[in-house]
């Protein structure tokens, strides 16, 4: 059932208890670590300028969904994490499931992820996922990709390109969203599996814990990888991650940004560039849950890349896209990033690598796992619920 609202991203803007000016911007809430920021307008910048918008529910029932990508023809296709995807109709209908996916091991974090089409689509009609595969013994973030039948019925020639390693049993910190470049490269963005077993691995370069990987669309690994010719996994393009859950291209330059999430705090936004390192668990802008200092405590070290933008307390960051449309003129170019906790929806505006601007918009819808820009230039937000629905956001009156 559709269901429109009008509504405003105006919030109660009190921050006595940072000692900052009430005006500076949209966060009110104390901060958990408190870390000064290595430099101006790394975090809590001034406030962009409400926008009035308007909402629909434009599809509802769908289980957790993950991921989504709109096909040429008309409707999207989109994931559920317990392990299905489904087209969409531009009327929003809700497809069966697409039969021909691999087996797939759905458990806490795990389960099938993003979704994005081949650039070479209207060719190939390939489709491009992540998942989690394995079994008892541990599982893995994997790659895959597979021919979208021309009937929408089903997946034909599933093919797994890349898998996480080493397999962990934790089921958590998956990463797993997927980019292309336009130069013939897809980047995987690969968390470190959450534990403190685990998260020491992030800074292992032989292992993909805590990385951001990049290959050729075939498969293979870029000649130019930072790491080939050295010790390490030569699909490794960054390293030190937490759980990148977010990443795109930035329209006119062709730079790859990603969103991240800390532990409580320090949720952080990147600029990714090949063979940095970017801290985790070294240093970080937050601490860990039980509130102990993340390493020794520092939010920042020498050779360590710093966030270009980072959060406390945490918006746990999912999906995120730049704005490229019709329908929000004052929006072009500026991030769009998908929030979990608060929830909704966060816009930030850059000038050149800094970010000047903040707005928070529709916290009501609560878990937002995903944001897309469609093809008429309306915003579609993903709602991460057992009764998960495909929001429509157009401009309010």
């Amino acid at each position: 059932m559709i269901r429109p609202m009008l509504v405003c991203s105006a919030l109660a803007l009190s921050a006595q208890a940072l000692a900052i000016p009430a005006a500076a911007g949209v966060e009110d809430r104390a901060p958990n670590a408190g870390f000064a920021p290595a430099f101006e307008g790394q975090t809590r910048v001034p406030a962009l300028p409400d926008t009035a918008v308007r909402y629909e529910v434009f599809v509802s029932g769908l289980e957790n969904p993950w991921g989504i990508a709109a096909l040429p023809e008309g409707g999207w296709l989109v994931t559920e994490r317990p392990g299905r995807m489904r087209v969409i109709g531009p009327d929003g209908a809700v497809g069966a499931p697409l039969r021909g996916l691999p087996s797939i091991r759905a458990n806490a974090q795990g389960g099938l992820l993003d979704v994005v089409l081949d650039p070479g689509f209207a060719e190939n009609r390939r489709v491009w996922w992540t998942y989690s595969s394995g079994n008892r013994r541990g599982t893995m973030a994997t790659l895959a990709h597979g021919t979208l039948a021309e009937d929408l019925s089903r997946i034909t020639g599933a093919t797994d390109v890349f898998l996480q390693s080493p397999r962990s049993v934790d089921p958590m910190h998956y990463g797993a969203r997927i980019v292309f470049d336009g130069e013939g490269h897809v980047f995987v963005t690969l968390g470190e599996r959450f534990t403190d077993e685990n998260r020491v691995l992030a800074q292992d370069l032989t292992s993909t814990f805590g990385k951001i990987v990049r290959l050729r669309t075939d498969g293979s690994i870029p000649s130019d990888n930072p790491l080939v010719g050295q010790p390490g996994d030569d699909a490794i393009w960054s390293w030190g991650h937490r759980n990148p859950q977010g990443a795109a291209i930035q329209p006119g330059t062709g730079a790859l940004w990603s969103v991240e999430h800390g532990p409580r705090g320090g949720d952080e936004l990147n600029l990714i560039l090949p063979g940095r390192n970017y801290g985790w668990p070294i240093v970080s802008y937050g601490e860990n849950y039980n509130r102990t200092p993340v390493g020794e405590g520092e939010a920042r070290a020498e050779g360590l890349e710093e966030p270009v933008y980072f959060w406390d307390p945490a918006i746990a960051p999912s999906g995120m896209t730049f704005y490229d449309g019709e329908m929000f003129p004052d929006w072009q170019g500026d991030i769009l990033i998908a929030s979990l906790n608060p929830g909704g929806l966060v816009r930030l505006r850059l000038e050149g690598e800094r970010v000047v601007g903040e707005e928070w918009l529709l916290r009501d819808l609560g878990r937002v796992r995903d944001v897309s820009v469609a093809p008429d230039g309306a915003v579609l937000l993903l709602t991460d619920f057992a009764n998960g629905e495909i929001v429509r956001v157009t401009p309010g009156i």
